[in-house]
């Protein structure tokens, strides 16, 4: 019998989430702790804070949560005392000033990936909301005083809960973020690695090239927002940083060539001699010895090998045509790549100062994203606010509050992932009221009132919420347990141990919580099928920009990681098996290196009129692409790229570098041809033709 992924986890607990919640209950006690012996307003804000910060424990995670926490605070502290400023005679306005901040900080959190910045926004938005709600709920705070004191009660208590958190992070059983980029940067070499060998095996299925190009991707993704919290961890922290950034930037690279190299023989195999037909064979036979390698060395050997047999194919060549040189030249490429990969890799541990900077992964910004999710936050605030008005009840502050930070923390999330995780959340928050009941009231009431009673008697409980939000699948119960727990109790110097109180509060949490799922029901993510488009149009832009870049493959990768991983999300969530979105994202990926690549050997050819010619062929390329999405085939891409070929050997006489170009030009149009009949196939199947 196989048990419930929480009751496994609480009863049958692994040794790495009984450590996280021990030093979880450690960070909440000091913190309870010091913000007690501060005297401090609400004491419980700072264990709310200290939760937060546990739910990825590793050392530099944690401090850049931390420092998200306190910067997200003071900027959310500082506007709310300048609504009040100037609102405080007038509360309707003063609301929807708080309103509309809410919403700005939801649709600017939608414009980043990282899950710190993320959180950055939303304490900026809970903390304006904290200090206008509660000078409001009391007329006698209402005079400037007042107004800053509570401002800095909060602030103070928020960085509390989080200084305290990222001490105990750094003190008990530390965990640190270079250990697991290792681990992902080896799963993510070793997928990649038998992607490439997948895209060269012509026995190899569709189905299984995308489950391991969507694992690769989810993975860089990973890699990528970890990648600026190492920094934080000591000396060799940048190092570790800027080798993570390159890593991902070129298994993007590797990711494009191996479309390339793939895509052509299954295509055309008419065009593949025996010569190219050998020297795939020994790429992909090479490609998994250097996945079966035990070391970095051995690797890295491989990895030469493979590059002086390349080497070695393309001088045997005798009449071969110009796209198979090309595509040989393309593999020699692809090596290059990988082992710059390899090397990215050894730098995680050894410091490697000849490795270049790379760019980051970019997030994928779309403001209509960012006005929907700034629009449904601002709902889920305005829906509290309402109910606060109607009624005057403390109990609707808590309506008002934390279902606006779930609200930003899960906004980036799919329906589809969103729907179970709210639920989960949901299902937490009921189980904690009983709970805070009987032991906020039940025996707390009864003890002496110290704090070491206080952490006897709460420890329990905490460790239970933990231990369920240590580990992915189950993070959403601990979550709500832990949150719900701590504002139902209260933990503090002034505690009344009131049941009317308690259990308005429970009431109000519950109630916020279904509010914000309803909404998130009613105000879903937009329609898969235009953010598809949006993202493609987004890429032919980039298409346009390339030119104008000073590095081009790093910045083109940067920008197209985030957005395969969309479009592979929004395909997956479709249901579709023939994951055509998918299939033009790569596309646009690897006809974006082709370009980036003839740049490169046009490099001594280019005068005013190749120049003109360059930015005419661009266009069009970024036009045929679009075309090829709604099945159509652009007929000027052949003209434009005949007109830019003479345009380089008027300027020039041929040489090595431009021997291949029409070779390219040919590829490329090979592929926009197949990818306008796949989605005219596409379109006549989805009418019924």
């Amino acid at each position: 019998m196989t048990l419930h992924p929480l009751l496994a986890q609480l009863l049958t607990p692994k040794r790495h989430a009984v450590i996280f919640a021990l030093k979880g209950v450690i960070s909440m006690a000091l913190a309870v702790f010091v913000s007690m012996y501060l005297e401090l307003d609400r004491p419980y804000w700072a264990l709310v804070s200290a939760v937060f910060l546990q739910i990825r424990p590793e050392s530099g995670l944690v401090i850049e949560k931390a420092l998200c926490q306190i910067f997200g605070s003071v900027v959310g502290g500082g506007v709310g005392i300048l609504i009040l400023a100037f609102f405080m005679p007038y509360p309707l306005l003063a609301l929807a000033c708080l309103t509309l901040w809410i919403g700005l900080n939801s649709a600017a959190s939608s414009m980043v990936h990282n899950a710190n910045f993320i959180y950055a926004f939303a304490m900026s938005g809970m903390t304006a909301g904290l200090v206008v709600i509660m000078v409001m709920a009391d007329a006698s705070a209402a005079d400037g005083r007042a107004v800053f004191d509570i401002a800095q009660s909060r602030i103070s208590e928020i960085a509390v809960g989080a200084l305290c958190a990222m001490l105990v992070s750094r003190l008990f059983w530390p965990v640190t973020v270079k250990n697991s980029l290792r681990s992902n940067a080896r799963d993510v070499i070793n997928d990649t690695l038998e992607y490439l060998s997948l895209e060269l095996d012509p026995h190899s299925t569709h189905e299984q090239r995308h489950q391991h190009a969507d694992e690769i991707l989810e993975t860089l993704v990973i890699l990528n927002d970890d990648s600026s919290a190492v920094a934080y961890e000591g000396p060799e922290g940048p190092g570790r940083s800027r080798a993570a950034n390159l890593l991902c930037n070129k298994v993007m690279s590797l990711l494009a060539v191996a479309q390339i190299m793939g895509r052509f023989p299954r295509n055309h195999p008419d065009l593949v001699s025996p010569a190219f037909s050998k020297l795939l064979a020994d790429m992909r036979s090479h490609f998994i010895k250097v996945a079966q390698a035990d070391n970095y060395e051995e690797s890295y050997q491989q990895s030469q090998a493979l590059r002086r047999a390349l080497l070695e194919h393309k001088a045997a060549y005798i009449d071969e045509s110009a796209i198979v040189t090309r595509l040989t030249q393309t593999a020699v490429e692809l090596v290059a790549d990988l082992v710059m990969v390899l090397r990215a890799y050894n730098a995680l541990e050894n410091r490697d100062q000849t490795l270049l900077k790379a760019s980051k992964l970019k997030t994928h910004r779309d403001p209509l994203i960012g006005v929907v999710n700034g629009f449904r936050t601002a709902v889920v605030f305005v829906i509290g606010a309402t109910v606060w008005l109607g009624t005057g009840s403390s109990a609707a502050i808590m309506l008002m509050i934390m279902p606006v930070v779930f609200s930003v923390m899960f906004a980036r999330f799919s329906l589809v992932v969103l729907t179970p995780m709210l639920r989960r959340l949901l299902l937490g928050v009921i189980v904690a009221i009983p709970v805070a009941l009987f032991f906020g009231l039940g025996l707390l009431s009864r003890s002496s009132g110290d704090f070491e009673m206080l952490v006897l008697v709460l420890a329990g409980p905490y460790f239970i919420g933990l231990l369920a939000l240590a580990d992915r699948p189950t993070l959403p119960y601990g979550l709500g347990f832990c949150v719900a727990f701590t504002l139902v109790v209260q933990p503090g110097n002034q505690m009344t141990f009131s049941a009317e109180v308690a259990t308005s509060n429970a009431l109000g949490l519950f109630v916020g919580i279904s509010i914000l799922y309803w909404v998130f029901k009613l105000i879903t993510p937009l329609d898969g099928q235009l953010m598809q488009r949006r993202l493609l149009r987004a890429t032919a832009r980039d298409l346009i920009a390339i030119d104008d870049q000073r590095r081009p493959e790093n910045w083109f990768n940067g920008r197209m990681g985030e957005r395969l991983l969309r479009l592979a999300n929004y395909d997956q969530g479709s249901g579709s098996s023939s994951r055509v979105m998918t299939d033009l994202g790569f596309t646009g990926l690897n006809i974006g290196h082709m370009s980036i690549r003839l740049r490169r050997r046009i490099k001594n050819h280019r005068s005013a009129a190749v120049d003109l010619k360059l930015a005419e062929w661009q266009q069009v390329l970024a036009d045929t692409y679009l075309m090829s999405a709604s099945g159509n085939m652009n007929s000027r891409f052949r003209e434009a790229s005949a007109g830019l070929l003479r345009a380089i050997f008027d300027a020039k006489e041929p040489d090595a570098q431009t021997a291949t170009i029409e070779g390219m030009f040919e590829r490329m149009a090979l592929t926009f041809e197949r990818t306008a009949r796949t989605f005219h196939q596409v379109q006549s199947a989805g009418k019924g033709v």
